[in-house]
Parts: C-alpha cells; structure tokens; sequence
C-alpha cells in the first residue's frame, strides 16, 4: 500500500517520540510504563499508516462522466450561485470525510488547473453551509473540453489542513491525485448546472476517482 508522503513526519515522529520514551522507561526498570508506551506508539503508528493509504485506482473510461473528488458521505446536492471563479449558476455536491475515510483527492474531470488560491478563515461546523464560504479552504478550478469543475477543501473545527499537489494550467486526467484533507473535512464540488444531470443524492457513500457523481448533457458534449 502506498502511503502519502505528508504522513512521513508523523510516522517518523510517533515512533521516534514513543520508541524513545518507552526506551528511556525500560532503562529506568519501569517495565509497565515501557510497555504502555510501546503499545500507544505501536497503535498510533497503525492508526497513522492507515489514515494515510493512498490505494491505487482507475477511473471510468466514459469521457462523459464526473467523478467524485473525494470520499465520504454526499450530504447535500443543491443549486447555488458561484460567483468568484465559474460565474454561473451551478450544482454542489458535497461531500463529508471521517477519519477512517481515505482522504486523498482526486480530479473529478480532466482538463487544465486553471485556479488555485488558498483562503484563511474560521473553523466552523461543516455540515453548516456557512462553512463552505467563511471557513478556511483551498479552491481548485479545472477547465475540461466540454465542462469546468470548481473542487473546494473545506476544513472543519479540528482538522487545520488541506493541501494540494498542483500547479497552475497543470493537465489532469479524471481521477488524477490532486491533494489532500488531513483528518476529516468537507469537499464541495461545484459544476455548471446547464452542462450536468445529477448522478447522487443525499446519504449516497462515494469514493474519489471512481464513483460518478454526474453526467454531461447532451448539450454540454
């Protein structure tokens, strides 16, 4: 399993931090705190391997087809004005990741990077709409042949980071690695309403790079 490479330092970290307090216990004879250390520095080693898997995926062949940008859980599916990159009227879709989710992104269509801006701001409860305006987040806009796609990552109350691996007018194919929400967090992928019919609805579960989460029109093609 491939592990992200942010998720180095924490790994090197924990075991350096426990391995080393745990040593020192074992030295002074305090065989049971050394052990209690171990075994937290084991489990955080476990938990932190986990949370930064990076499994390999492929997706769909159709060219027709968005893909979902993150995984999680859709918890809403509306019609909303994007005035500051797309300039239309358009569809959100967003998305909510747990912990235990694999957190790293990817492209919903492939086209060109051709905004990237990272936005200071508060640390709201994500499932509150403010929270995709007011909180701090990374927007992503990609230009596609026959549609764009505005990705935002949202970060909630605890999780401080996302990231992205990108550069501007940067090509990407659909399902392409683009960055990463670190312990949870919310995305929100906006798309021009005209060019999309809807593939998801409410409490569906997706996974980035594979689930389609809408379809372009026939105009739109």
């Amino acid at each position: 399993m491939r592990i992200v490479r942010d998720g180095y330092s924490l790994l090197i970290g924990t075991a350096a931090l426990f391995g080393g307090l745990a040593i020192g216990a074992a030295l002074l004879n305090w065989i049971v705190v050394a052990c209690i250390l171990a075994g937290i520095g084991v489990v955080g080693l476990a938990f932190f391997l986990y949370f930064f898997r990076d499994p390999e995926r492929t997706a769909p062949a159709d060219a027709n087809v968005i893909v979902s940008g993150a995984d999680g859980i859709v918890r809403a599916v509306e019609p909303i004005r994007e005035d500051r990159y797309l300039k239309v009227d358009t569809i959100r879709i967003s998305i909510f990741l747990n912990p235990f989710d694999v957190h790293v992104n990817r492209a919903p269509i492939g086209g060109i990077v051709k905004g990237l801006a990272y936005t200071p701001g508060k640390h709201l409860l994500t499932i509150s709409n403010a929270s995709s305006e007011h909180n701090e987040h990374s927007s992503i806009l990609i230009e596609g042949s026959a549609t764009r796609c505005l990705v935002r990552q949202i970060v909630g109350p605890v999780v401080r980071r996302v990231v992205y691996w990108l550069d501007m007018d940067q090509n990407l194919n659909m399902g392409d690695r683009i960055g990463m929400m670190k312990f949870g967090s919310r995305m929100d992928i906006y798309l021009p309403a005209t060019d999309v019919e809807v593939a998801v609805k409410k409490g569906d579960r997706v996974m980035a790079g594979i689930t389609v989460i809408a379809r372009l029109r026939k105009e739109a093609k």
